[in-house]
This record gives structure tokens, sequence and C-alpha cells, in this order.
């Protein structure tokens, strides 16, 4: 099995890890800190008990201080109790005034509502935040393969599983489980269901919530407060129109991603009407955008993903601005004409700063009217935080 969050920072101090179910986010804590003290809230037990009396927490810290003088604490699923973190930082505060060791607290969550929502403070600013990803091409090494991940995504719980299409079906199910309708986020779950489905054609799009909402059948405002719900249980993500130094009229609204092509690919509906080169299309743009963000999140440096489209219909479909000044285009297609660069060389005029790269899924290398065409397999496998983004594009 490929080892999950290879490239994750280890923590140095107290954080809080994010991600979506199934990312491998206790995978990667229980190996990382094998000797940690853990308390996990899915357990209905132990997460009862917890809520009945946050204070519990304290008595378990002082007792095993006592007998093993433990300094790591994990706690898995943290927003199940959110009123941990207020005991938490209240211990973390008295070590420090008795000058004890300091306590590494390292919190899990697939959720940050509650968190958000129920919680005065994340330790008084000390806990940082981290993110966990589905697999890089990168972390699969030899068992990358771009078709498969492409039908079932990237998430470890759904790679590694026997029956990864089963699994991969009943991934929105259990949030719509255990996380929306145990939790009482929304009072018409089958509204909701009807949302997912309806935002899945926006996948690798525009974000038109009016259009959404007319298509689900719900009012506009609940198709926001929808949408909210979405990014907090952190199954999609968005995607800004770059503007900066704008020469030309640019469109407003956000691109919209699910976290993972499978779930995309799990919850859109598809019909005679379809056609095969557009689901694959989003599905294409889409492993691309959850790779770019996996990259940039664990490099974290002052780097941010971005797309351009001008109000005449010229479209890049990624951005990437920070340290790195790169524009790249996603093609699907394995023959390549000087048409599908024009968009990268018109934004190049604009911003001659720019480094420019056309990603397709042909196996040659090619240069067409100055732009690099790079076989998109290879940048994949080529991507790691720990490698320049030109680097890896050799341009």
């Amino acid at each position: 099995m490929a080892a999950v969050g290879r490239f994750l920072p280890q923590p140095t101090q107290s954080c809080l890890l994010l991600g979506p179910r199934g990312t491998g986010k206790s995978t990667w804590l229980r190996a990382t800190f094998p000797s940690a003290l853990w308390l996990d809230l899915l357990d209905p037990a132990l997460q009862r008990s917890y809520l009945a009396r946050p204070e519990r927490l304290r008595e378990l810290l002082a007792a095993a201080s006592k007998n093993d003088g433990f300094t790591t604490l994990v706690i898995d699923e943290i927003q199940k109790v959110p009123a941990l973190l207020d005991v938490l930082h209240d211990e973390i505060e008295q070590r420090a005034r008795a000058e004890k060791p300091p306590l590494l607290a390292v919190l899990t969550g697939s959720s940050a509502r509650k968190l958000r929502k129920g919680a005065s403070n994340l330790l008084g600013g000390r806990l940082h935040q981290l993110r966990m990803h589905p697999y890089l091409a990168a972390e699969l090494g030899a068992q990358f393969d771009l078709p498969r991940a492409l039908r079932i995504g990237l998430t470890p719980l759904i790679w590694h599983a026997k029956e990864p299409e089963h699994t991969l079906s009943a991934y929105a199910e259990l949030y719509l489980r255990e996380e929306v309708q145990a939790e009482a986020l929304v009072r018409d779950v089958a509204g909701f269901a009807r949302f997912l489905e309806a935002i899945s054609f926006s996948h690798g799009a525009l974000i038109n919530l009016a259009s959404v909402a007319r298509e689900c059948q719900v009012s506009r405002k609940t198709t926001v407060s929808y949408f909210e719900i979405l990014h907090d249980l952190l199954l999609c993500f968005s995607v800004p129109v770059f503007t900066k130094r704008a020469q030309r009229q640019l469109v407003a609204h956000d691109k919209f991603y699910f976290f993972d092509t499978g779930v995309f690919r799990s919850l859109r509906p598809r019909g005679p009407l379809d056609s095969t080169e557009e689901i694959e299309g989003s599905a294409l743009d889409g492993i691309v955008a959850q790779h770019l963000r996996a990259y940039l999140d664990y490099r974290r440096l002052d780097e941010k993903l971005f797309y351009w489209r001008t109000k005449s219909g010229s479209e890049i479909d990624f951005i990437v601005y920070g340290q790195s000044f790169v524009a790249i285009e996603v093609k699907r297609s394995s023959i390549l004409h000087s048409k599908d660069t024009r968009a990268l060389r018109e934004f190049r005029i604009d911003y001659p700063e720019a480094k420019v790269a056309l990603l397709h899924m042909g196996q040659e290398r090619l240069k067409i009217q100055e732009v690099d065409c790079i076989p998109l397999i290879h940048f994949l496998q080529a991507l790691r935080p720990d490698i320049e983004l030109d680097v890896v594009l050799g341009i």
C-alpha cells in the first residue's frame, strides 16, 4: 500500500488536521505518532461520555501524564465534541504557567462547521491548520493508473477498497447519513440529495447557484446554505478568477470542484443526452485541480490557485500565482492544433512574466507556437511539493 500523507509535513506544534472522510488522516497519525494518547470520537460511547462532561479530558491527561509522561495527544474527529477545544486550551495554558513539558495536541476533523460555530477559539491562535488530500500520483508511484483515477478518484479509502465502485457509490450516502442527517444540518435531506446531484453538473465550471436552485427545486437562499455545508464538510473547493493587473474584462464567478474526481463521478447522473466527452473532460480538469490544490497546500508557501476567463470567451484552466507564476491549460485530446494554445498566448501578452504550459493526453512533448505541450500523465507523476512547478513542467 502507498504511504498515505507522504508529503504532509509532520507537526511540530499543536495543529488541526482537516480532510474529508477516507483521506487517511487516522492512518497517517497512527504511523507518525504510534505512542500518542488517542481519543477516537467516532466511538459512540466515548463521544457520548465527552459530550456529557468535556472535563473528563483533563482527568485523562492527568492520569496518562502520571503513568508514562506522554507528550502527544491525538483527538480524532474533534468536531464531534468541539467543547473539548476549550478544555484543551486551558490545559495547555496551565502547563505553560507551571513550566511543564509542552503538550503536542493533534486534532483531526472532517467538518469545519461545528468547529467554527461551536468553539470559542482554536486554542487561542496556537492551533495551526494542515490539510490531508487524496493521493497525489507521486505518492502512488508505479501504482498510479490514470484511467482508474479518472473513474474512481484518488481517495485512499476508495482506491484500496476490494470493491471500489461499490465503496464510491456509498460515499455520498455516508455523508448524508452521518454528517448531514445525524447532525441536523438540513431539514430536508431529500432536497440536499437533489442539490448534490444538481451541483455535480457544475464540477469544473462556473458556479451559478440560481440555476442550481431551479434544478433542485429549492430557494436560492436554501441553495446558498447547502453550498456552505458542502464547503464546511470539505467535500468541495472553489477556484477564483485571476484579476491581478487585469487588462481585459473578466468573468466574476468562481469555479467549483468536488474535492475528488471519483466523488464527482459518483454523484453526476448520466443519461442518453450526456456525452462521454463532457463528463470525461470535467473529470480530467478535476484531477488536475485536486493535484494542484494538494501540491500548494503541502508546500505551505504563499502560492494560490486561480483560473482566467475573459468575457469574450478566452479561458485558461489554472493559474498558480505566488512564488511561481504559471498558467496551465488542460486538453483531453492527444492531437493538438495551434488554436489550442491561443488562450495561453493571449495570457502571455498580458502577463509576459508568466510561464505557460499545455497538458494533453498524448505521450510526446511538443512545442506549438512557443507553448510547451506536455503529456498530462508525465506532469501528474512528477508533481511533488518539494519541486518548483516550472521545474516539474520543464519550462
